[in-house]
């Protein structure tokens, strides 16, 4: 047993909860981990993404940390490691106790091929995190737009940071950038910058920072998908599902390269000043005292 109660299954090497954690296989189907992991090494989009958040944490996340304890910090809903993997390789002061989070039990088992052997996995629920003051630094990425109940996550996640540790959130933005990919991929929502003063105020944390990523890219992104929409209504369920898949392959590589290019042209710039739109928000959260 550990010290926070979760259970070492010495067969997959993951650290199961108390309380069982039930994967929604219908929303998350284990048949598209072997293209996310692509997508989480390859695609322009998370190479981006990498990127702008990768600054964000060497600004906000830097030791020391709240506890003398070597820095605790977990990727919470990180599919098959993606975010890990490269946080590990770009920023090896956070190795000493770098953790994994997914329902999936499939995804967590995949992740264990290209994570450092020091890494710990963890099978999580994001409504029943069974922790409290356990990490010192969390991370969301692209999750609480699939969760009805986001403040409930929060609260969760709030529960499970130490006072002082930092939660980094990233998500989908504006409405206007609504299509099919979002119904598809089970999206409750999407977010305005604003949100996120009334969300951290609700669920208690304290919004240090949050600002639109994808800003360069994102004239391409809604006309791609406004000429598709009229064509994309006349598909049936599955045939959206298809198209939403083959639009999340690895594009051709000199067009990833390129797109990779523009969109990495946007750290530390994004940082320096606020873009008045973009496809996603990264916000920054701070547990506060109790």
């Amino acid at each position: 047993m550990l010290r926070d109660g979760y259970r070492l299954d010495e067969t997959s090497g993951i650290r199961v909860p108390p309380n069982p954690v039930c994967h929604r296989e219908q929303d998350y189907d284990s048949r598209g981990h072997d293209r996310l992991a692509a997508m989480q090494r390859d695609h322009f989009w998370y190479r981006g993404r990498h990127r702008f958040l990768l600054h964000a944490v060497r600004k906000w996340a830097m030791p020391p940390f709240p506890h003398d304890s070597s820095p605790r910090v977990i990727d919470l809903g990180g599919g098959c490691g993606g975010w890990v993997r490269y946080l590990a390789e770009a920023s090896p002061w956070l190795a000493p106790e770098l953790a994994l989070g997914d329902s999936s039990a499939h995804a967590l088992g995949m992740a264990a091929e290209s994570l450092p052997p020091s890494t710990l996995r963890f099978q999580t629920d994001v409504l029943d995190l069974q922790w409290t003051d356990r990490w010192d630094c969390a991370f969301l990425l692209d999750v609480l737009e699939h969760i009805p109940d986001h403040e409930g996550a929060l609260h969760q996640i709030r529960r499970a940071v130490a006072p002082g540790g930092l939660l980094f959130v990233t998500v989908p933005a504006l409405k206007a950038f609504w299509s099919y990919v979002d119904e598809v991929g089970h999206h409750q929502r999407r977010y305005h910058v604003d949100d996120f003063a009334a969300l951290a105020n609700s669920t208690g944390w304290e919004l240090l920072d949050c600002r639109y990523f994808m800003f360069f890219l994102s004239p391409l992104l809604w006309l791609r998908r406004s000429m598709q929409a009229r064509a994309v209504g006349k598909l049936t369920s599955d045939q959206r599902m298809e198209a939403a898949q083959k639009g999340d392959e690895v594009p051709f590589w000199l067009i990833n390269q390129g797109l990779s290019a523009v969109f990495g042209c946007e750290t530390p710039l994004g940082h320096l000043v606020r873009f008045p739109w973009g496809t996603s928000i990264l916000a920054v959260m701070r547990k506060t005292g109790d």
